[in-house]
């Protein structure tokens, strides 16, 4: 049965000022916007700002999360499944405070050689219902196990 098609949602999630500063921390960020509210706003900021990347973050922090989504909704063994690509387009800011919703669409699904492939594309918008990136993977399933 191809998954081509479905969608998964995931919940709400609302972005923590201590998650963006985590994550600037994790890819040892400097720049202070990342850190200070007031520097933030002072550069022009209506917050702090979340990096590149951080989707990742709503992806895998949420209640309803990346994890679910292959092992529960698309009924992938988790110790089977590779994450093959991840690209981002962005369109909108995402500031501390804001509230992301994100939506999975299974774009196309094959198989080659031993593997299935799911392409994926995740749209976030905020709480305005603006699109403020869209996310790019590609999820493996290998089934065919080469010693």
């Amino acid at each position: 049965m191809s998954a081509q098609g479905m969608v998964f949602d995931y919940a709400p999630f609302t972005i923590e000022a201590g998650k963006i500063r985590e994550f600037a921390k994790a890819l040892q960020l400097g720049n202070p916007v990342y850190m200070d509210a007031e520097v933030a706003k002072a550069a022009g900021y209506r917050g702090i700002p979340a990096p590149p990347t951080f989707m990742t973050v709503i992806d895998y922090w949420n209640e309803r999360n990346f994890y679910q989504l292959f092992s529960e909704f698309l009924k992938l063994d988790p110790n089977n499944v590779l994450h093959g690509e991840q690209t981002y387009d962005y369109h909108e800011l995402i500031v501390a405070g804001d509230v992301i919703t994100a939506q999975v669409y299974v774009k196309e699904q094959f198989h080659k050689k031993g593997k299935n492939f799911f392409l994926l594309e995740t749209v976030y918008r905020n709480q305005w219902n603006a699109i403020v990136a869209t996310g790019r993977a590609t999820l493996i399933e290998v089934l065919e196990v080469s010693i």
